[in-house]
């Protein structure tokens, strides 16, 4: 595949995130593997923060990435770790200098060891928000030129923008299921107060009242004491009648 070619799948890839049942680890290692083609590097990770802003590995084009980027989280350094702390990219950083590397001389001279020469990484951002990085690793000695820039950066803002999407997509599936599951409770409720308020011949709200009460005093869950009103396992004789 021609450089366009990969850069044009990569959007289309992306697209195709736009849908409830993508896989996103999977995603993220095709992503590594489309930054690997289109800037001809040797090796690519994928970090992500959770809600609580701390950093995670989620892909890693090889298995020695992996373990240098978990390296980076355990010694919470490293361009990743700095890239996403403050949103700016770290471009073109030879791994043997020390004067490039004294921040994170510990993360260099494991690199180092990988067999790393040069490193870069980008934020994975949405106007603001930075959800993780983007880090390009080359065991030879080659800089990113202007264009290589923009095409990772490129590829790191459609993946955030599938990141969210995701994410959005996750938190409104959870919402449904509350929503269903509160819609279940309020049924089984209902038809406990109508099954307690038959056989004491009161109304509605007092025997809302009394169930309340009851599981209140007895440390219950509200909805599951109603279950157990409607399926016959509780003794209604023993909620106080007011």
């Amino acid at each position: 595949m021609t450089r366009e070619e990969h850069l044009l799948a990569a959007m289309v890839e992306a697209v195709d995130t736009l849908v409830d049942d993508f896989d996103l680890i999977d995603f993220l290692h095709q992503l590594c593997d489309r930054c690997n083609a289109l800037l001809d590097v040797t090796a690519v990770g994928v970090m992500l923060a959770d809600p609580g802003g701390r950093l995670h590995l989620i892909a890693a084009s090889d298995e020695h990435t992996r373990l240098l980027e978990l390296f980076a989280l355990q010694t919470n350094q490293g361009p990743c770790v700095e890239c996403h702390r403050d949103g700016t990219a770290r471009l073109n950083i030879d791994l043997r200098s020390p004067a490039r590397t004294a921040e994170f001389s510990r993360f260099a001279a494991r690199a180092r060891q990988a067999g790393f020469t040069t490193t870069h990484a980008l934020p994975m951002r949405l106007r603001q928000q930075t959800v993780g990085a983007m880090n390009l690793f080359d065991t030879r000695e080659q800089n990113l030129g202007d264009s290589d820039v923009r095409v990772v950066q490129a590829l790191a803002d459609v993946a955030t923008i599938a990141i969210l999407q995701h994410r959005t997509i996750v938190h409104a599936n959870i919402e449904r299921a509350q929503l269903k599951a509160a819609l279940s409770s309020r049924i089984v409720i209902e038809q406990a107060k109508g099954i307690l308020a038959e056989r004491w011949n009161t109304d509605f709200d007092t025997a809302f009242g009394a169930l309340r009460r009851h599981a209140r005093a007895h440390q219950l869950r509200l909805t599951e004491m109603c279950r157990q009103v409607t399926d016959g396992t509780l003794d209604t004789t023993t909620i106080e009648h007011p």
